[in-house]
This record gives C-alpha cells, structure tokens and sequence, in this order.
C-alpha cells in the first residue's frame, strides 16, 4: 500500500496521467476536444490559433488569445487587475486564519511556507484574493501590478497521511498541491505602489508544474520568473498545465481597496457556491477576467 500510494501521486504518475488525457488522440476522442470547445462556450473568435489546430485537450488549455485585444488593461496605474479569466472570492486573513483551495485547507502560513517568517510577517493580517480557474478558462496568469520580484520559490506539494480516510483524499486529482510563490514589491519607481504583494499559484495532480513563462511582447521570447526582474502590469506571467488551477494574492493589511462589485456581488441572497464551504458562510463568486480591475490603491 505504501508503494502503491508513493506511486498514485507521484510526478510519473502525474505526467502519464495527463498524457493520455491531454496529449493523445484516445485522450482527444474520450474528451471531445471540439466538443469541449461549442459545449463551454469558448470563444474561438479571440484564439491566435484557428479552431482546426486545437486537436487536442492540451492545446485548448493551453491556447493563446489575443489579450491586447479582448483583455483591456485599465489605464490607471494605481490599480491592481486579475491574474487570470476566473472567478473570484475576497476577504481578510483578519477575519480567518486558513483558506478552503482545492479540497484542502491551507493555513496562512502554510501558503506562503512555514520556513519563511519574513514574508508571514509582511502580510499578516492582510488581504486576499482567490481566483479559481475552471477547466474551460484561458489558462495564463497575467502580473496584477507593476513592481520588482523581491522573492520566487517553490512550494513542494506532499502529504504524510496517518489514517486510511486521508490516504483515500490524498489520491484524489486535488491533492498534489504544489505552490509557487512569487512576492513583488510595488513601492519602486514606475510600480503600481501598493506595498507588497504575494502571488501564489496552486497545482495539482495532473498539472504538477507551472511554467513561468513573463512575456514584454505578446507572448515573445518568454522568460522564467527571478529575484530582482521588474514586472509590468498586466502581461502574461506563467501557464498552467491543464487542468483546473488556483491562483490566490496576498496583499499587505491596509495597503488595497477591493472593488466594490466583488464585496456586494459575495454576499447576494439566495445564490450558494460549494467552493465557499470553508469560510463558513455561503458567499457568492464573481466571474472576472485577466486584467480586469479589480482593487485600487487605498486613498487613491
């Protein structure tokens, strides 16, 4: 059984999983990749490949759009857009001390690494944002502010189970929570000045890696995400693999103003997301897209 286990959730594993899922024809005529295309709607018009290229799952969630295009960046500055076509929950680290992602429930500190007080310290008590991609979204992270990568690491997934129910959960396609942690630091010259920022993308079985693929040009000569690299606003950041993924920001207490429509739009009557289970109250997500607006700059 343990070897078993080691074997379900290991990156081999995962690889060959997502293989035959997402890269080959039996995986393409299980799923239906154009079928996949006409049922969830997807807008085939703003794809820089044309429909008869996206013949596999694969190439649909990794597909390109033209963003410059479809995804218009707000002109102000001072104001923080979304990562990724999603749908979002806000709140504060204030009012809870863990987020329910993916199946699991993550402890503040466990999201940005248990081993790295300094950043625990910077945004204790702040906000966040959670942006939850579902299968048929754009699949690329955009950067949501302007500023200088003060901090990238890795977050390696891996649970040590101690009874049969976890053993069972861990198995499971949301479980192989591998984190990337990207902290930026806004109040440089030309950034967006909204103190610091943790962006953290969330992986699982099945994707197990994000690429960092930061972009100036569209999607031209791309380039991995370091310490010290200065970031502008709203330009493609890093791809998920397929799959559906998370990706959450940390903003420091005080610091950001979320937009008014996401605050009043989580708490409208009558409507219950069971993603929002673990805030333990029924709050209402908001549909958004990559570089949207979506808070501001307090006292701007």
């Amino acid at each position: 059984m343990p070897l078993l286990y080691r074997l379900l959730v290991s990156g081999r594993a995962s690889r060959l999983l997502a293989f035959l899922n997402y890269d080959s024809l039996i995986g393409a005529k299980l799923l239906g990749s154009k079928q996949f295309l006409y049922t969830h709607r997807v807008n085939l018009e703003e794809c820089l490949d044309p429909p008869e290229q996206l013949t596999t799952m694969r190439k649909v969630f990794e597909r390109q759009i033209r963003y410059w295009d479809c995804r218009p960046l707000p002109d102000d500055p001072r104001t923080v857009v979304s990562p990724a076509d999603a749908r979002v929950l806000v709140g504060s680290f204030a009012e809870t001390s863990s987020l329910f992602l993916k199946g699991k429930s993550f402890d503040y500190e466990e999201l940005l690494g248990h081993d790295n007080g300094r950043w625990t310290q910077a945004f204790a008590h702040g906000d966040f944002a959670i942006f939850r991609l579902t299968p048929d979204k754009y699949h690329y992270n955009h950067t949501p502010v302007a500023g200088i990568v003060s901090a990238f690491y890795e977050i390696p997934g891996g649970y040590q189970p101690c009874n049969p129910g976890v053993i069972v959960a861990a198995v499971t396609p949301y479980s192989k929570n591998k984190r990337f942690v990207t902290i930026i630091d806004t109040d440089v010259p030309g950034g967006t000045r909204v103190g610091l920022i943790a962006m953290v993308e969330i992986v699982a079985l099945m994707i197990g890696d994000v690429v960092q693929c930061y972009s100036e040009e569209r999607y031209d000569a791309p380039r991995p995400i370091s310490q010290g690299m200065f970031l502008q606003r709203g330009l493609p950041k890093s791809l998920y693999r397929p799959g559906s993924s998370t990706t959450v920001l940390i903003f420091q207490s005080g610091r950001a103003q979320f937009a008014d429509d996401l605050v009043r739009n989580m708490f409208r009557s009558g409507v219950r997301s069971r993603f929002s289970q673990g805030f333990g109250r029924p709050l209402v997500e908001t549909d958004v897209t990559a570089r949207s607006y979506i808070a501001r700059v307090v006292g701007q």
